[in-house]
């Protein structure tokens, strides 16, 4: 999941969806690192999950979200034997650090058309190449669309593109995810 502040209760109204069997859950929210283990330790209050931030080498588990530093370091996921969580030092892309696209990048990389990518409210084009990258992995991808967003920018530049498969309504999103999370799981899909 992708998303920009200040909105930060679109990912709240998405994460209470979940249950706490959730599939392993990784995001890039644009935040000052000030505030993401906060947030952080917010949602894990809030959502039936367990929500951390991320660590380097922390593996990706079922009922686990993981919420990208802010500020320092980039949000990877590899390793395909134990997919786990990489923190890296590259530099700001689309002027963030953490960036959506680099998540994106390496979920598609690693996960494929196992994936699902979602892009939520905020400014600029962060997470766009990277979903699109990931539909063309054969991932599900899904945009928030513009009647439910603060600031339809992310998602807006995303769907020009090609890479959201289908706009939702915000609170529409997490069912989404979870509904067809399930039908790869039992092969539906």
């Amino acid at each position: 999941i992708g998303a920009s502040t200040p909105p930060v209760e679109a990912l709240i109204t998405v994460l209470q969806k979940f249950p706490a069997n959730c599939p392993p859950t990784v995001i890039t929210q644009h935040m000052p690192h000030t505030f993401t283990k906060s947030f952080a330790e917010r949602l894990n209050r809030l959502c039936a999950p367990t929500v951390q931030e991320a660590t380097d080498g922390a593996r990706l588990e079922v009922g686990r979200v993981y919420l990208a530093p802010g500020g320092e370091r980039h949000l990877e996921v590899h390793n395909a034997a134990a997919p786990c969580c990489r923190l890296v030092d590259h530099p700001p892309v689309n002027g963030h650090r953490p960036s959506v696209d680099v998540l994106f990048d390496s979920v598609a990389e690693l996960a494929g058309r196992n994936a699902i990518g979602v892009i939520l409210t905020g400014m600029g084009r962060d997470g766009a190449a990277g979903l699109l990258k990931l539909r063309h992995a054969g991932a599900r991808t899904f945009g928030q669309n513009e009647k439910t967003c603060v600031v339809y920018g992310m998602p807006r530049v995303a769907y020009e593109l090609g890479a959201v498969e289908t706009q939702l309504p915000l609170g529409s999103i997490g069912e989404e995810i979870l509904k067809t999370a399930a039908a790869r799981k039992e092969g539906i899909e």
